[in-house]
């Protein structure tokens, strides 16, 4: 088989990348922290390679929230991932049950190397990789992976006879976990001489990617609201706790996204059910997505009284019915195929999947994709930035869910939404729940 050396993947990079790429062959511990579409995990992925080629280990780790996630931002990373890099001379396969990339050719001197891909966003994730003797570990979005994923890695790689990390994420909350017990501690560590093995670290933001035109940068800018912290943190690269209400482009002018007009153009409508508890209660939304995925209207919801434990199971069948009648009543022409219900409630989701069986209702009747909380924050935010969101003025639950929304003042170091009965979080989560499944339809970050 004829191996090509030629370059055929357009790697293009500015001086600044160059530079944090070049101090990676001389350092151990490589970040890169900054915006979206900066250009850090192309940076990691090619320093990794050129290490690969003739590192003495073996075995070596890549991780990100989910072994999927990994494959696709590490391993293809849009036609510049490692699997490209060593195109003809790898393949996919098992290495003790994980997906791997196995890797030999002329690159490698015919000597073989494992690339481990591993989900490590789980407090159990580091089973997949405890016992292995560990080289290189690259990482994406280091900071949504588990502190015990964190600890096992590097414990993983004491005995590495070339040991280096390549870490990569977009800025959070200062005092996070991973700043706090690992890169700030690290770049002090190296500032005061302590740090052996070097530490390289690099800021980019979307200006620093010489890839993109600036046409493509005004655009894809304009997707976010410059009042968040999202913006703060993907846009402008900067390290920001969250604060105030989360959905503030909503609650500074909702009538912008409030509508008398019945949806027209509908593709199909999702219904999303959380269950009451603790004195919450149960609730209904439905949501239209329209046309080709272009934009969500909320077009009806619906409470019942009652928390877990205390509701009757019946009454939220039939309320359900009802609420179904309603949307068929009133989208005649729409097509209604999915119900989605909080998770965590498997006897109360059984009941509704039996009784919608029983009335021949045309509908599946799954579990939600939750997701993280915060994924479906920032893509309604990013919706409703882009003009893509819509709320029908019957929705009072949800038009006042979406005004008072905030986040948790008494987690400084976390992004968490406030959840103690003062806003309505019950809503919240059936309006997430109604289109959470089919976020990436959506291409909101494009």
């Amino acid at each position: 088989m004829k191996i090509r050396t030629k370059k055929t993947i357009p790697y293009n990079f500015s001086e600044k990348h160059m530079e944090y790429i070049r101090n990676c062959k001389k350092c151990v511990y490589n970040i890169a922290e900054g915006a979206v579409r900066a250009g850090k995990t192309v940076d990691n992925v090619i320093a990794f390679c050129e290490e690969l080629r003739d590192t003495p280990d073996k075995l070596h780790l890549a991780t990100a929230s989910t072994a999927a996630t990994a494959k696709l931002i590490i391993g293809d990373c849009n036609g510049f991932g490692v699997e490209h890099y060593f195109r003809n001379q790898c393949k996919w396969g098992k290495y003790r049950g994980n997906e791997a990339l196995i890797i030999c050719g002329k690159f490698t001197h015919y000597k073989t190397k494992i690339v481990m891909f591993v989900g490590g966003g789980k407090s159990d994730s580091y089973k997949k990789f405890r016992g292995s003797s560990i080289g290189m570990w690259i990482a994406t979005e280091i900071d949504l992976h588990h502190e015990e994923t964190i600890k096992e890695a590097l414990t993983r790689q004491a005995a590495a006879q070339r040991r280096k990390i390549f870490w990569d994420l977009n800025p959070c909350t200062p005092g996070a976990l991973i700043y706090r017990d690992y890169i700030d501690k690290y770049a002090k560590k190296a500032d005061d001489g302590k740090l052996i093995g070097g530490y390289n670290y690099g800021h980019f933001t979307i200006a620093d990617n010489i890839n993109i035109s600036d046409e493509q940068r005004e655009a894809f800018i304009s997707q976010y609201d410059v009042n968040t912290a999202e913006y703060r943190r993907k846009i402008l690269g900067v390290r920001c706790p969250v604060d105030g209400v989360i959905f503030k482009t909503f609650a500074d002018d909702p009538d912008k996204f409030i509508t008398d007009i019945k949806p027209k153009n509908i593709r199909f409508i999702s219904i999303g059910i959380d269950f009451g508890g603790n004195g919450s209660k149960t609730t209904f939304v439905a949501t239209a997505v329209i046309g080709n995925f272009e934009s969500l209207c909320v077009i009806a919801d619906h409470k019942i009284e009652g928390g877990k434990g205390t509701i009757d199971p019946d009454m939220i069948n039939k309320e359900l019915l009802a609420f179904y009648k309603y949307l068929r009543q009133e989208f005649s022409r729409a097509n209604i195929p999915y119900i989605f219900c909080d998770c965590a409630e498997q006897t109360l989701i059984n009941g509704i999947r039996f009784f919608v069986e029983r009335n021949r209702i045309p509908a599946e009747v799954a579990d939600s994709y939750k997701g993280k909380i915060n994924d479906r924050i920032y893509a309604l935010n990013g919706l409703m930035s882009q003009n893509r969101f819509k709320v029908c003025r019957w929705c009072k639950n949800v038009i006042d869910s979406l005004c008072t929304q905030v986040w948790d003042i008494k987690k400084p170091n976390e992004d968490v939404r406030l959840d103690d009965g003062t806003c309505d979080i019950d809503t919240a989560d059936a309006l997430e729940y109604s289109f959470s499944r089919f976020i990436n339809y959506l291409h909101i970050h494009d």
